[in-house]
């Protein structure tokens, strides 16, 4: 994790769903997130593949660790995900998230979930709303 995040304000503590799927956050910015995930037995779909909700989830997490580093309270409004290859148990999963904008109490976020290797699995849109706080202000 980075050092310019505080590891008690992540929120990962009280974050079940990612502890018990072992998700691990790699590093936290600014408007920016990565989390690893290795993919189980336990995930795989009947066609022998990882599950498309388990790619999800992880690729919402990087998200809503990314747009939740300004200070308020940030959900996902929206979101969708592109499955571009077929995940496998054994898989490590690497979920990136960038901020590309934020406007008032909304965002807008990608995030790519690839392999250890880098080859790309899915990608993934969100768009986020501020629910608590004060938009933040933006130049004219």
């Amino acid at each position: 994790m980075s050092a310019e995040q505080d590891p008690s304000r992540t929120g990962y503590e009280e974050d079940p769903a990612c502890r018990s799927l072992g998700i691990v956050i790699e590093e936290i910015t600014t408007g920016r997130a990565r989390l690893r995930m290795r993919v189980s037995e336990d995930m795989m779909n009947g066609h022998g593949i990882a599950h498309g909700g388990y790619l999800f989830l992880l690729a919402d997490a990087a998200f809503s660790y990314a747009c939740n580093t300004h200070g308020p309270v940030t959900l996902a409004h929206s979101a969708q995900v592109t499955f571009l290859r077929p995940a496998a148990a054994g898989d490590q999963l690497v979920a990136e998230a960038v901020e590309r904008v934020r406007h008032g109490r909304g965002g807008v976020y990608d995030v790519t979930v690839r392999r250890a290797s880098g080859e790309v699995v899915a990608e993934f849109r969100g768009q986020s709303v501020m629910v608590s706080g004060t938009p933040a202000r933006t130049p004219r």
